[in-house]
């Protein structure tokens, strides 16, 4: 199925994606490589994502790729299986993907080919990989939870308060799908979830004669935070922020092994801020620490125990000579030195585990910290803030923003960004910004 396997690249603009008469959906996907709800399931019958850049009409998909939103890496491109060509055009009417497909004998349903993020744009590559039992099987490969075929008089129990559960039938509380996946595979997602109703809509709450004056929006009771345990780590996306020219821009360098070793970063990498990523299999000691002119540590980046430790900073790479890494470790341990622009966004709730380097581009803001620390109840959390703005390398006496150990929950005011904020925790972690005025 297809003409080549290799991966291409593509710009980033408005694409519209279509094979033919075939009815094509889209999966978007996050960094572990499945949706995040209904909502990332895009078809005839939810033709468009909440965020916009992702859009179903006839017989094709419109793919708004400078939109999609930072935490989505991957759009999967599926639908019956068919023959024809997988074609993407651009604005100007340019062909940017031509993917030839054979409809396989064994399949109902197929993955066509996919658009992932890499190095700060997008590339596409072709799958042509098949269902034989159809979307069900397709879309639970994809982490969308499919209900089993009902009796059509048998009710089904509105959803308790908490999270609504990704199925694969859309329901309205208190009735039974109208139809299933076998009967119908690709208009069963006919319709999203019975969302609650607005205030002041039919249905809905009255709206209220008043206006009182709004009640503080309580902080968001934090949830456990995801420790890692794939290795190696999902190489992280970026785009550029608007406006954002702190350090230099580059393709990512990436190096590997097993044990101690020197690494020495090539020449693609300029002078100036970097971003370097790190991450250790298993439990162990892990450490990395930049070599001087001298051929002799610096303070160090990463100096943890953390089982299945990841975590990033920010360094600045040397102009006279080419930045060196000394790595210290048992496991197999993973690097990668890319631009600043590649870090995390610190945007309404964050979670991570380990040291991280964060941007923040909002207004000044109230950030709420949960650390969940150690298991044994220790631990150390702070961070670093570096006002970058006007500026092209790292200040000498950043802000210390936090400085203490042990499990809390804690808030802290930042400025106006933008804004670098190193932030060096020993576990799991929440963040919650909330910008004030």
């Amino acid at each position: 199925m297809g003409h080549t396997t290799e991966s291409s690249w593509v710009p980033s603009v408005t694409l519209l994606v279509g094979i033919g008469n075939a009815d094509i959906s889209a999966l978007l996907l996050g960094a572990d490589g499945r949706v995040r709800g209904d909502a990332d399931m895009v078809f005839e019958g939810q033709p468009v994502h909440p965020s916009g850049a992702v859009r179903h009409t006839k017989n094709s998909l419109s793919l708004a790729l400078h939109e999609v939103e930072p935490e989505v890496e991957r759009i999967v491109i599926a639908g019956p299986a068919t023959s024809g060509s997988l074609a993407a055009m651009a604005p100007d009417r340019a062909v940017v993907v031509a993917w030839l497909i054979a409809r396989p004998d064994d399949a109902e349903a197929v993955v066509y080919g996919e658009f992932f993020r890499e190095s700060g744009g997008w590339k596409f590559t072709g799958i042509g990989k098949g269902y034989a039992s159809g979307l069900a099987e397709l879309v639970t490969a994809y982490g969308v939870e499919v209900e089993a075929e009902r009796e059509a008089e048998q009710p089904v129990a509105a959803p308790a308060d908490g999270p609504v559960p990704l199925t694969g039938v859309a329901k309205a509380p208190g009735r039974a799908p109208s139809r299933s996946l076998a009967e119908s595979p690709w208009q069963a997602l006919a319709a999203p979830s019975a969302p609650a109703r607005k205030v002041g809509e039919a249905g809905g709450t009255p709206a209220p004669t008043a206006s009182p004056a709004p009640a503080p929006t309580p902080w968001p009771a934090p949830a456990p935070s995801p420790v890692p345990t794939a290795y190696p780590p999902v190489e992280r996306p970026y785009e550029l922020v608007e406006g954002w020219e702190f350090g230099p821009l580059f393709e990512p360098f990436t190096a590997s092994g097993k044990g101690g070793e020197v690494v020495t970063v090539d020449g693609r990498v300029p002078p100036g801020p970097v971003l370097v990523e790190a991450a250790q299999e298993g439990k162990d000691y892990f450490g990395v620490f930049p070599l001087n002119k001298f051929n002799k540590d610096d303070d160090y980046l990463f100096n943890t125990t953390l089982p299945h430790f990841t975590g990033s900073s920010v360094i600045r790479a040397p102009g006279d000579r080419s930045l060196r890494l000394r790595v210290e470790a048992r496991n197999r341990w993973a690097l990668r030195v890319s631009p600043v622009a590649a870090a995390r966004r610190l945007t309404g709730t964050l979670r991570g585990y380990g040291p991280e380097a964060l941007l923040f581009t909002g207004g000044a803001a109230d950030l709420r910290v949960h650390f969940e620390g150690k298991e044994d109840g220790s631990g150390y959390v702070g961070m670093w803030c570096h006002e970058v703005a006007g500026r092209t390398t790292l200040l000498t006496h950043p802000d210390l923003i936090m400085n203490t150990t042990g499990p809390l929950v804690h808030t802290v005011p930042i400025p106006p960004g933008p804004l670098l904020l190193l932030f060096s925790a020993d576990g799991p972690w929440t963040l919650t910004v909330r910008e004030i005025g």
